[in-house]
């Protein structure tokens, strides 16, 4: 557990964030990445999924001076679709990005040998395994590596049920989360990349309002969309926002 968040159940910690938290729901996007800027220094990192909205942030956080010290953490499962590794670099090559791509030290096809092909059992089990040895895993020793206290990413309340009671600044196994667009509707990510010309994931005009791997991923249908169509409904979560049930130390 880093120091960023050890003791947060004391009663002068709870304040604090208390404190922070008001202070960042008056806040603007981009000035609640400048705070964590500010705050944590070198302790502040962002991750992006290179998804269908992920060039909002990415491209508020470019924007801001000396953003190029902020690691940009990836975490490249070995399943992601061809078009989203395409997308990442044509976000790169526009915003001028040098990610830090993470991977599982288990190979996909030695997870497969080894476990068998995880997210098509059925098995809740089988499927949180997968999601751990895959996505948690890889990102938590990153962000260990390069000694991270506060990570933000593009999580928006309305996009599940679990994402709905967040706030835009919490503790998750041992660091601070922060969701500088928490509050954004579908329609305000929309407008900002028409505004700024950012280029839209391949998938989006197939009708994918969200990708993640090749085997868990679907445009949206007439019985589910937005993130009910991951894992064939049976999971919304990847377990990276997700405190506390990876298992120990996830």
């Amino acid at each position: 557990m880093t120091s960023a968040a050890a003791g947060l159940d004391s009663g002068g910690e709870t304040a604090m964030l208390a404190l922070q938290r008001e202070a960042l729901e008056a806040l603007e996007p981009a000035q609640r990445l400048q705070w964590a800027r500010e705050q944590f220094g070198s302790g502040f990192a962002m991750t992006t999924s290179f998804g269908i909205q992920s060039s909002v942030l990415l491209h508020m956080l470019a924007g801001l001076p000396g953003s190029e010290s902020v690691p940009v953490i990836w975490v490249d499962t070995g399943y992601l679709l061809p078009e989203t590794y395409r997308y990442a670099k044509t976000l790169c090559d526009r915003l001028g990005l040098q990610p830090v791509v993470v991977q599982s030290s288990l190979s996909p096809a030695r997870m497969e040998a080894l476990h068998g092909r995880l997210w098509e059992t059925g098995s809740d089990s089988d499927l949180d395994l997968y999601l751990r040895l895959r996505k948690v895993e890889p990102l938590e020793s990153a962000l260990d590596r390069l000694a991270v206290r506060c990570w933000g990413s593009g999580v928006r309340s309305g996009q599940t049920d679990l994402r709905s009671t967040m706030t835009v600044l919490d503790p998750i196994r041992g660091r601070l989360s922060l969701r500088p667009l928490l509050h954004w509707t579908n329609k305000d990510v929309f407008y900002y990349m028409q505004e700024h010309e950012l280029p839209q994931h391949p998938l989006f005009d197939q009708g994918f309002s969200t990708v993640g791997d090749w085997h868990s991923s679907a445009p949206d249908g007439v019985d589910s969309e937005g993130r009910s169509t991951r894992f064939g409904g049976q999971r919304q979560e990847c377990g990276i926002h997700v405190p506390g049930v990876m298992g120990d130390g996830i």
